[in-house]
């Protein structure tokens, strides 16, 4: 009996319509591994680094604090990377310091210095721990007008123009005047006064010859570290600005600081 051939081998299975397996998959780990240990060759120096900037740092602000006699520490930020080589060499390249509260003893008008701001370049200590120099250096001084009134024994604001103060003085019978005059730096890190004038009545000779007494005398500012010289005051709504820059400018610790320094060791930027 006659077959229909339907074109089918015979060799030809269902099976040969099954997907193919996926290849094998080549395994990651070797990969995964090798970037861990690179990724550990990059972060144990950057954490070691780190670690020694942040202690120089400290030691820093300890040592600053005591030379200093701040009622705080300040805040110390050690630039550059790395820190390491800067402290094998024994010069930290560029710190910044930030201080707050300087006092001014020793003075018959004391003007504290509400915040310090230091920029110093090549920091360096010397071998007993007593004193750090900076190559160069930059400061800005805040002087608050509170501090700036309790000084002077008047209540001073900003005047109006650039470089001027006021400040009110009571007049007889009750009157009241507003003085104003200049400020500008003078030599000896001092803050001079030019010829003030009186609005709203003139005072009488003897309110006349007081404030000449206070505003003939320049200011000094004390507690600024040698070397550092004043180059400029300006005036803000909150107090004056003074502006400080020299080279070899030297901190040196003070009796607390040497006496201090087998308990704590702090050093500048000794790690």
């Amino acid at each position: 009996m006659y077959q229909p051939d339907h074109g089918y081998e015979d060799d030809v299975t269902y099976a040969s319509f099954e997907p193919s397996p996926p290849p094998p998959r080549r395994s990651r780990r070797p990969a995964f591994v090798a970037g861990a240990a690179l990724a550990a060759l990059v972060l144990v120096p950057l954490a070691a680094d780190r670690a020694a900037a942040a202690h120089a740092e400290s030691r820093t602000a300890v040592a600053f604090q005591q030379g200093m006699g701040t009622p705080g520490r300040p805040d110390v930020h050690v630039h550059g990377f790395p820190v390491l080589t800067q402290l094998a060499s024994g010069t930290l390249r560029h710190v910044d310091i930030t201080a707050h509260d300087l006092p001014a003893d020793g003075s018959d008008r004391p003007l504290p210095v509400t915040r310090l701001d230091l920029d110093l370049h090549g920091l360096t200590k010397s071998d007993h721990d007593t004193e750090a120099r900076a190559r160069s250096a930059e400061a800005t001084a805040f002087l608050s007008y509170p501090d700036v009134s309790d000084a002077l024994g008047l209540e001073v604001s900003q005047g109006a123009g650039p470089g001027r103060i006021s400040a009110k003085v009571q007049l007889p019978f009750g009157d009241e005047a507003t003085v104003t005059t200049t400020v500008s730096a003078a030599s000896g890190n001092r803050i001079a006064f030019g010829r003030f004038t009186v609005a709203g009545g003139a005072p009488p000779a003897a309110g006349e010859a007081l404030l000449n007494r206070v505003f003939d005398r320049p200011i000094q500012l004390r507690n600024i570290p040698d070397g550092l010289h004043l180059r400029s005051v300006t005036t803000t709504a909150t107090g004056l600005d003074a502006r400080f820059s020299g080279e070899s400018v030297t901190f040196r610790a003070g009796a607390g600081a040497r006496s201090n320094s087998t308990q704590d060791g702090a050093s500048y930027g000794n790690a």
